[in-house]
């Protein structure tokens, strides 16, 4: 049966406009970007189909490009739909930081690098950029490695800074594997980053190591 023909209280985007989006299931939500669905099932039916093949909504939104067209009732259009759904969420969630402004909310903060790094199968390292005020200049990702780490380079993380006219920085990484305990490679290089950054005067406030829905700050364990 068709969404059109379901009851109005029953149809996602009805329910939704009626009751709010926290009213709908992880299914529902989904549907309601996937639109349509395929012969003889609705975007619901698909949606529920994706979210028990990948393990859940956010194994589907980290599935790379091949492997969800390979879905049949996927392809290409539902792929840049999904991704830009994605993308939207993560931007929202960095306009959370405001270029110019003082970090007021360290759960914002948090809750940012988790959502920007924490599904990349890959191992990447940022710095988020600060003022003598501690106002956000930037947030940049400056190198990318692989499964197992990154290399990473204090003299360009030195350049930035000084291009940026920072006062201070917070380092970031994350942790493929999920686990966010960090090792002691992870130590010596923020010591290494430290002094380098010493050098011109800036401030290394954290270094924070993201993994599978948690993250550890090497200020809260004493580390910095």
């Amino acid at each position: 049966m068709p969404i059109t023909d379901w009851p109005v209280d029953e149809r996602p985007r009805e329910k939704l406009l009626a009751r709010g989006p926290e009213s709908l299931s992880d299914a529902e939500l989904l549907a309601i970007f996937l639109r349509t669905g395929r012969r003889g099932r609705t975007a619901v039916d698909l949606a529920r189909e994706l979210l028990a093949r990948f393990g859940g909504l956010r194994q589907l939104l980290a599935a790379d490009r091949d492997t969800l067209c390979a879905v049949p009732g996927l392809g290409e259009a539902k792929y840049t739909q999904l991704v830009a759904a994605l993308e939207i969420s993560r931007r929202h969630l960095e306009a959370r930081l405001p270029r110019g402004e003082p970090l007021q909310s360290p759960r914002d903060t948090l809750a940012f690098l988790q959502a920007s790094l924490r599904d990349r199968p890959y191992e990447v390292f940022c710095c988020l950029f600060l003022d003598n005020r501690h106002r956000v200049l930037a947030f940049e990702e400056l190198f990318r490695g692989t499964l197992n780490g990154t290399a990473v380079y204090p003299r360009e993380i030195v350049k930035r800074a000084m291009a940026l006219n920072a006062a201070a920085v917070i380092l970031v990484h994350n942790h493929p594997s999920g686990v966010a305990e960090p090792s002691r490679a992870d130590e010596v290089l923020t010591e290494r980053l430290k002094e380098a950054l010493s050098l011109i005067e800036v401030r290394v406030l954290d270094h924070i190591v993201v993994g599978d829905g948690e993250a550890v700050s090497f200020s809260e364990r004493g580390l910095i």
